[in-house]
C-alpha cells in the first residue's frame, strides 16, 4: 500500500482525506479510484490471494494533446512505472501508450481526437450519431 501510495503521489495525485491504513482513495474526474491491500481485498471477496492475480483490464486516462500524453508517460516512468508501449500514433486516429504501475496494473494514456474533453479534463461519451 505504501509503495502504491508513493507511486501515485509522485504522479501528482493527492490521497483523499477519507483514506486510511486499509484503503487509499483518489478523486479522479467523476470517479474514485480505491487502492486496497491484496490480503484485505482477497478477504473482502472471500477468495484466496493467489486467485486475484492482476486481472486482464486496462485503466485509461485521456488527455487533450499528444504532448500531455508524452509528459504523463515520462512522469509515470520516472516514478517507477514499467513502460509497455511508448506513446505513438495509433490506427484509429489517436495517440496512446501503456505502462504498468509497480503492482503490475496496466494504464493506457491516450489522446482521442474524437472524444473532446471538458474544460476540467473530464470525458463524457456522446451518443452515436444515427445516420
Amino acid at each position: 500500500m505504501q509503495r502504491a501510495l508513493a507511486f501515485y503521489q509522485t504522479l501528482g495525485w493527492q490521497a483523499h482525506p477519507r483514506s486510511d491504513d486499509q484503503i487509499i482513495f483518489f478523486q479522479m474526474r467523476g470517479i474514485v479510484l480505491g487502492l486496497f491491500g491484496l490480503n484485505e481485498l482477497a478477504a473482502d471477496q472471500t477468495r484466496d490471494t493467489a486467485q486475484l492475480g492482476t486481472g486482464a483490464m486496462t485503466l485509461a486516462q485521456n488527455f487533450s494533446s499528444t504532448e500531455q500524453v508524452d509528459q504523463a508517460f515520462k512522469q509515470a516512468i520516472d516514478a517507477g512505472a514499467r513502460p509497455l508501449k511508448t506513446p505513438r500514433p495509433v490506427f484509429w486516429g489517436g495517440y496512446s501508450g501503456y505502462f504498468s504501475d509497480p503492482d503490475g496494473h496496466v494504464w493506457e494514456l491516450a489522446m482521442n481526437p474524437y472524444w473532446p474533453l471538458s474544460a476540467d479534463g473530464s470525458l463524457t461519451l456522446q451518443p452515436a450519431e444515427s445516420g
